[in-house]
């Protein structure tokens, strides 16, 4: 499999339209006119995603201070979704990609390395989008601990 294409600062962010944990569609176009941190993570209620996403919960209010919206991205169906947003407390959207087709336009799905082991999968990652619409970072492989704290040193929060 070739690599993933990146995304890099200034790039258009990919248009999508993804079932959210209800079954409810939302869009990128939702949040035109605001800043959005949209994250990629492998699988709900693992450890290391529930970690990630634990993370951004406890930060959502200083990120939505800063006038950021947060949003999670994996390739889970929404019953997942909503067992693990219900289980974890998350109050902000977790989008269903099941065909990966939007993970991979923001090159977050490909070969990884996991274990010493080349893998093809979900790569975490996260990607900051500016009012319109234009990726801001986009950071690859992110650690699911500590990542959202250097995200916020990063942003100046």
């Amino acid at each position: 499999m070739p690599p993933a294409p990146r995304l890099s600062p200034g790039d258009p962010a990919p248009a999508f339209t993804l079932d959210d944990a209800e079954g409810k569609p939302v869009s990128l176009t939702d949040f035109l006119g605001r800043k959005v941190v949209l994250y990629v993570y492998p699988a709900a209620s693992t450890p290391g995603c529930t970690t990630q996403a634990c993370d951004f919960r406890d930060s959502l209010s200083a990120l939505a201070a800063a006038g950021y919206a947060v949003v999670g991205l994996s390739p889970d169906a929404p019953a997942k979704l909503a067992k693990f947003r219900d289980a974890e407390g998350l109050t902000f959207p977790l989008l269903s990609d099941p065909s990966r087709e939007v993970l991979t336009a923001y090159g977050a799905f490909g070969e990884k390395q996991l274990y010493g082991k080349t893998v093809v999968g979900v790569i975490r990652s996260t990607f900051v989008i500016d009012e319109e619409g234009r990726v801001v970072t986009a950071s690859y492989a992110v650690k699911a601990k500590g990542h959202v704290a250097k995200l916020r040193r990063d942003l100046g929060i």
